[in-house]
């Protein structure tokens, strides 16, 4: 007889709920008390500037990282309870463009979106079909197919690990910086893909970004979280949830100054920082705090 595995109550329609959620890798606390629901077939981008922890949420979501306190649930089953095959099961229900697309270097483009389908036993005579189907869906025709990933542009590799996501037809997908390091043209069609996306079957989605434009194209409701070493231990981590239209007129300067990318305005709230960048007076040893907590952060939580 397998382990209890608590099934939590709450509204039928969420597929996703962070209850309390905290995170800390050693001494470096990443994420306090985060609490948020994501509905089945709303599309959640979340923001926030670097270190903040958007990634780390991304990969709790997929059960990769455990909470340190707090609960994480996934249609209804709390993820740290689930044993290892059964949460294997669970992740197939999720798809993950990671930032980077994460193409397995030594396989051909066919392979690496063939990867999940052979993985969970599709028969080999439906996989080609099911391969070229999701190529063209992202815009790619069939001569990529025998390439490696080393031949193709940066545009290129993140469509065809959006393919291999879609492959098999996840109820999630999770995009970490989905349009990082393109140009503004391939940027778009990334966006757009995601919507085709969306609208192609039910699926409910999560997309971490830095860009505005993205944030505007696609989200049904936006999270912003805020990095904690400039956050008293009293403020709440999500300083923004909403609309993408209520944050276009968000009065916070900390999400104002980030929707507009305003380095001065930003500068002005932080702590005896000049405007033209330099520490000034006592400052020193405040910018020294923040190095040291942004650092390791980093290397830790990634994002």
């Amino acid at each position: 007889m397998g382990a209890l595995v608590t099934i939590m109550p709450g509204f039928a329609d969420d597929l996703v709920i962070f209850d309390s959620v905290n995170v800390r890798f050693g001494r470096q606390e990443v994420l306090r008390d985060v609490s948020f629901r994501i509905p089945r077939g709303e599309t959640v981008v979340i923001i926030g500037e670097s270190g903040c922890g958007k990634t780390v949420t991304l990969k709790l979501i997929v059960g990769l990282l455990r909470p340190t306190l707090g609960r994480v649930t996934f249609d209804g089953r709390v993820l740290t309870e689930l044993g290892e095959q059964e949460l294997a099961r669970e992740r197939l229900r999720i798809g993950f463009l990671f930032q980077g697309a994460a193409l397995f270097d030594s396989l051909t483009v066919f392979d690496n979106v063939a990867f999940g389908m052979r993985a969970i036993g599709v028969p080999e005579d439906d996989v080609a079909g099911r391969v070229r189907q999701h190529l063209r869906e992202v815009g790619l025709p069939e001569t990529v197919e025998a390439k490696m990933p080393a031949e193709l542009s940066g545009g290129m590799r993140k469509r065809v690990g959006l393919a291999r996501a879609l492959a098999l037809n996840p109820e999630l997908m999770l995009y970490d910086e989905p349009t990082t390091g393109l140009d503004p043209v391939m940027s778009d069609v990334i966006n757009e893909l995601i919507i085709r996306a969306r609208r192609r079957s039910p699926m409910t989605s999560v997309v971490v970004t830095h860009d505005m434009h993205t944030v505007r194209r696609v989200a049904d409701r936006v999270i912003m979280l805020y990095p904690l070493g400039r956050l008293r231990p009293t403020e709440p981590q999500i300083i923004f949830e909403g609309t993408p239209k209520q944050l276009s007129l968000c009065s916070d300067p900390r999400v104002k100054s980030f929707v507009e990318g305003d380095a001065k305005s930003q500068a002005e709230w932080m702590p005896e920082l000049s405007l033209s960048g330099e520490p000034t007076g006592d400052s020193m040893s405040s910018l020294r705090e923040l190095s040291q907590y942004r650092r390791p952060h980093e290397r830790a939580a990634e994002d």
